[in-house]
């Protein structure tokens, strides 16, 4: 029965460590369908590092040491495994180029290096190899996780792969500097050795928890936006509409800004629902979001009221002001129609304007006036814009 070093015996706790994590993340493969992917990948990732570390602890013995370059290559497809987990937990188009580059100088230069004598170009290619992947996988954690997750702290999630990829950078640079000794420093049964491993299992561990808050923030992320968004068309819904304005409400009577709030209905929209079907009627509420938001500036804010109804509020904007925007968008609208089964389907919208007035306004009434407005266009001919009417004047009531 084989007697295992310190160092050996380190190295297989850590590869334990990773194949339990592995049985973690198949697992969490049939738990969660929508990141089924990344799990797998990251299943694979740590099981082939675990089968890495094994093999490099067998391999120690001189009869069987070609095994050291399976454990190489098991170790440089653990991470490409662990990069194409990121990508696809993001979303991110997975081509083979950098990959498939990796792995060919890694092969190439795993079987010259089986060679004694070039042991130190191995250590320092394949090392080489492994800090360009660390940082690799870093930079797309960090760039994704603060561009599709908005996390301000998503740097701090790529902190255990930077330390992975400083400490294999050091030992290229170690096998660069020192070709006559780094071989045998990586297989000696030393303290440094040990302390290098127990260091390895603590940023493993640190790293897979990172993955874990990835699944886990996007799920609060996700969650957080459907209770703000509406999820047909992606805007505002009538909750978060509703507190924006009475944010800006807020701000008007502290600071006196003005501003406008529009609100628009698609004509005859029963017509599109009944002729072309309900999925064509989802289709072009989602194509009139879109046109509405492309339209808005930064500080401007859209959502979806309800049914076909929008409403726009429209920051530091004046009653005038307000009326162009909507008749830009009423333009917008009508000048694009909804592309449905190869066939235009024409679309346009009826907007009414009101403005906060200063003092005493209130925001139910604001948005009567608005409502009023949208009144109006519809009893004149649908496809216009009308402003609030002046104090005292009769509504007009229409059946929508």
């Amino acid at each position: 029965m084989p007697v295992y070093s310190a160092t050996e015996i380190a190295f297989l706790m850590v590869a334990c460590q990773q194949a339990v994590l592995a049985l973690g993340w198949l697992a969490g493969a049939v738990l969660m369908p929508e990141s089924r992917r990344a799990a797998l990948n990251w299943a694979a990732y740590a099981a082939l590092s675990a089968l890495s570390l094994v093999l490099f602890v067998v391999s120690v013995q001189p009869a069987i040491e070609p095994l050291r370059a399976v454990a190489n290559l098991c170790i440089v497809v653990s991470l490409v495994a662990l990069q194409r987990g990121v990508w696809a937990f993001f979303g991110l188009p997975r081509g083979w180029r950098w990959h498939g580059a990796v792995l060919a100088v890694v092969v190439a230069v795993t079987a010259f290096g089986l060679d004694p004598q070039h042991g130190a170009w191995r250590v320092m290619i394949i090392s080489g190899a492994l800090s360009a992947l660390c940082l690799s996988v870093a930079w797309d954690m960090q760039r994704q996780a603060r561009a599709r997750m908005e996390l301000r702290w998503g740097v701090v999630l790529s902190v255990p792969l930077l330390a992975g990829g400083l400490i294999f950078g050091l030992r290229a640079a170690r096998a660069l500097l020192s070709p006559g000794t780094i071989v045998a420093e990586v297989t000696a049964d030393s303290g440094l050795n040990v302390a290098a491993a127990f260091g390895y299992l603590v940023i493993a561990l640190v790293f897979q928890l990172t993955l874990v808050a990835l699944v886990v923030t996007r799920g609060v992320v996700e969650l957080r936006r459907s209770s703000r968004y509406d999820a047909l068309t992606g805007l505002l819904n009538r909750r978060a509409m509703q507190a924006a304005l009475e944010e800006q409400v807020q701000r008007a009577r502290r600071f006196g800004e003005p501003f406008s709030v529009l609100m628009l209905d698609a004509d005859h929209f029963k017509a599109v629902n009944d002729v072309q079907g309900h999925a064509a009627g989802d289709r072009a509420l989602q194509h009139l979001g879109t046109l509405l938001a492309a339209q808005m500036r930064d500080i401007d804010r859209v959502g979806r009221w309800g049914g076909e109804e929008f409403v726009v509020l429209l920051p530091g904007t004046g009653l005038g002001q307000a009326r162009e925007v909507a008749e830009r968008l009423r333009e917008r609208v009508q000048a694009l129609p909804l592309r449905w089964q190869d066939q235009a389907v024409p679309l346009t919208v009826s907007a009414g304007v009101s403005q906060w007035g200063e003092g005493g306004d209130e925001l139910a009434a604001l948005l009567a006036r608005a409502d009023a407005a949208l009144y109006r266009a519809k009893a004149a001919g649908r496809n216009r814009v009308e402003g609030e009417s002046p104090p005292g004047a009769p509504r007009v009531e229409l059946v929508r």
